[in-house]
């Protein structure tokens, strides 16, 4: 099933987003050192964050999305477990069992 086409609301937070987590991880400094960035600015990058994510809530809720899928690697354990059954091997235990 195809994801259903996003609102120009919602592309708009999506690029938000993305902008404002690069400028964080693009001046991210190492420990000890002077941020470039003010801890005011920061802050507000965080009150941003945030408002984004309640916004794409609400709007996940309004237009009835799924909003629990995560990410996965692929070297995952998955939750589903597949069992292959030797059909032949039953039907020879079921001719045993009429005998």
């Amino acid at each position: 099933m195809s994801e259903p086409e996003l609102t120009t609301e919602e592309r708009v937070l999506r690029v938000m987003k993305s902008v404002l987590t690069s400028v964080a991880r693009d001046t991210a400094t190492e420990p000890g050192l002077k941020h470039p960035l003010s801890k005011q600015t920061i802050n507000e990058i965080r009150e941003c964050l945030m408002l984004i994510t309640v916004r794409e809530q609400e709007l996940a809720n309004k237009y009835q999305r799924n909003t629990s899928a995560r990410p996965r690697f692929t070297d995952e354990p998955k939750s589903e477990v597949v069992v292959s059954l030797d059909v032949a091997a039953m039907k020879q235990g079921l001719k045993k069992d009429k005998d």
